[in-house]
This record gives C-alpha cells, structure tokens and sequence, in this order.
C-alpha cells in the first residue's frame, strides 16, 4: 500500500485516480466507536463470548466505515462524470467528505452528486434488510447483518435532511438556485434550515439530561453532530456572501485610472499629465511595465527631464492583463490567473487600449467586504 502524507492525513489508496486521504481523527472515531458498540455486541453474542464480542464490535464499525467510504466514492464517481475534477476522497472524525476541484456546472448536477451518497447507503441498508431476512436466528453473524442495515438507514436517512452542510442540503440549494437562478439565494436558504437542524439535534441531545434521565452517549453524540452541522452552515453562509459578492463584481469599477506612455518618455513628462493617473509604459504596442507615482516622485527635479520612466518603472509580464469588461466569476478567474504572474495587472478598454491599473489585494478586499 502507498502511505503518502497529505495535509492532515496519509494517502492510503486511489479510486480511478482520486486520492483517499486517512485523517488521524479517523482512528480516534473507530476506537471510539469501537467501545461505544461493544455492549450492543455482548447482548447479541450472550456472556461467554467476550473475544466474539470484540470481533462483532470491530466488524460492525469497519462495515460503517466501508458504508461511509462507499458514500463518498458514490459522490466523486457522479461528480467526476459531471465533469467536475475532485481532488480528494477524506476519511475523517465524522465519516468523510469528498473535496471538488471547482463549483457544479449547474443545479441539476450539484443535486445529482448530493443525492448520489445516501442513495448509496440506503441501497446497502436495503441489500442487508433482505439478507437479514434470509438469516435463521440471532446469532453474531445475524447481528452484523443489522446493524449495516440499521447504521447505513440512519447515515443514510441522516444526510438527505435538507439543511447545510448535510447532503440534502445541498438539493435544497439546488432546487432554490434552479428556482432563482442564483446558487447564493440556495446556500442561504439552505445554510439556515442547517443551523435549524443543528439547534433541533442539540436539543434532541440534551433532552434526557432535562428531564432527569441523563444519556451520556446520546448527548456527546448529538452535540458533536449537531456543532458540525452549525459549522458548517456557518461556512456556507460565508460562501454565499462570497459568491454574492463575487456576482457584483466589475474589474473596471476596481481599477485605477492609468494611460499607455511610451517607453522613452520621462519623469518629467508625468509633471505634464493629469493628476491621480498612473502610467503604463509600451514599448512596439506591447505593456512592459508602470510606474508607481512614489518611485517617480522620488526623483529630484533637476533630473526628472533626463531620467527615463522605464528607470523608476516596475516591470509587468504580458500575461498580466484583463477585460475591464469582465465581471462575475469570469473576472475572479481572469485575475487568478493574472495573479500567477503579477500582483497588479493592466485593466483593458473596450478598444483593447489601458483603461487602468488593478491589484489583486484590491479584488481580495472587494470581496471580503461585499
């Protein structure tokens, strides 16, 4: 087996290419769940079977944890044949979850690759609920056969719950961005019903411990449920203020004033252009660089008619440009890919000409304040 570090975990296989990355939370889970499932075990083996017990308990979580990863594999393959890249398949704490390379093309997809992991575990619930069937008796191997049918209904009737960041979620967004035609108004709505869910499980947790009848177990698992389920609404509340943001976007509204002045011109000339407008130099209608007005006004003035702009200029690649024009996501992935080459970049007119001067951290602080 290839055992490669990554991030917070170690890759421990692949499926058609995609990376399954291990967490050390996971290990923490299958121990925990390990002991948490030993006394169902016992009962169901009787008391001379305590080595039975441990094996039963074992198998039991290691089918959960096949079940979850099934889950996911059910995810990546869908998305993958969406056209979406997926970067990862993680097994963590609480499971797993399947990292995309990039948004969904389209509602219809983003609820096809939602749905497509609790279908998944239903299906399995199904196939052991009918093997149960089939199986004389109560013995260990019986026992096993139900709780994969009862562990894969709960996980899977658990993620169609409509709310962020459960998979259910994710088809409600889909159904309101189908709707409205904006993704943002889906996660919103999708991210509240999750913070919904999450004060209703906290209270399902908690309800023994109110009426005097306290459930350890239920209440640590109901809590750490419910907090992953108010995070991550929390987080897709943030990502629909983002996108909105994002939506809002025009290059040009961002962009400093700036002319095309030619290479051989000098710091003198500056003294003659109009205030507040930076300078782009072209050498053969071609961008090769701007001058910072602080550089330019570092020059004595006795020497600013014999020093050449391209002396005080900062250079600029010819990658480094972008349509003014553009807005929306297509303006964020132009100046991501702007910004491989330089933190500021020329903004272009309609005519093709310099319309202005833009930085990155500019784009980033629009973004963040909406």
């Amino acid at each position: 087996m290839d055992v490669r570090a990554w991030g917070r975990g170690w890759v421990v296989g692949r499926v058609t290419g995609i990376p399954v990355v291990l967490s050390p939370g996971w290990m923490v889970a299958a121990v925990a769940l390990v002991v948490l499932v030993l006394p169902y075990a016992s009962q169901a083996v009787g008391p001379d079977g305590t080595g039975t017990a441990w094996l039963l308990a074992t198998a039991t979580v290691a089918l959960l944890f096949a079940s979850t990863f099934l889950h996911e594999v059910a995810h990546a393959l869908v998305a993958r044949r969406h056209g979406m890249h997926v970067e990862k398949i993680a097994l963590t704490l609480l499971g797993g979850h399947t990292e995309l390379g990039g948004q969904a093309p389209g509602p219809k997809a983003s609820a096809l690759v939602a749905i497509a992991g609790p279908v998944s575990n239903l299906a399995i619930a199904a196939c052991a609920w009918l093997l149960r069937q089939a199986l004389p008796g109560y013995g260990a191997v019986a026992a096993l056969v139900l709780a994969v049918a009862v562990t894969n209904t709960f996980v899977g009737v658990l993620n169609l719950l409509p709310g962020l960041p459960l998979d259910g979620g994710f088809v409600l967004e889909a159904t309101v961005w189908a709707a409205t035609g904006r993704r943002a108004a889906g996660t919103t709505a999708a991210a509240w019903v999750g913070r919904g869910l999450a004060v209703a499980m906290a209270a399902w947790a908690l309800w023994p411990v109110l009426t005097g009848a306290p459930d350890l177990t239920r209440a640590l698992w109901g809590l750490l449920v419910a907090s992953f389920v108010w995070s991550g609404a929390g987080q897709a509340l943030q990502a629909a203020a983002v996108d909105t943001a994002v939506q809002r976007l025009v290059l040009a509204d961002l962009a400093q004033p700036a002319v095309a002045v030619d290479v051989r011109a000098t710091v003198a000339d500056l003294d003659t252009g109009p205030a507040g407008v930076l300078a782009v130099l072209v050498h053969a209608g071609a961008v090769v660089g701007f001058v910072d007005p602080a550089a330019a006004g570092s020059v004595p003035a006795p020497l600013r008619a014999g020093t050449p702009l391209e002396a005080v200029a900062t250079p600029l690649p010819p990658e480094a440009q972008v349509p003014g024009a553009l807005t929306g996501h297509a303006a964020v992935e132009a100046v991501r890919a702007a910004s491989r080459r330089s933190p500021v970049m020329v903004v272009l007119g309609p005519d093709g000409g310099v319309a202005g001067l833009l930085r990155t951290a500019d784009v980033v602080r629009a973004l963040r304040t909406g």
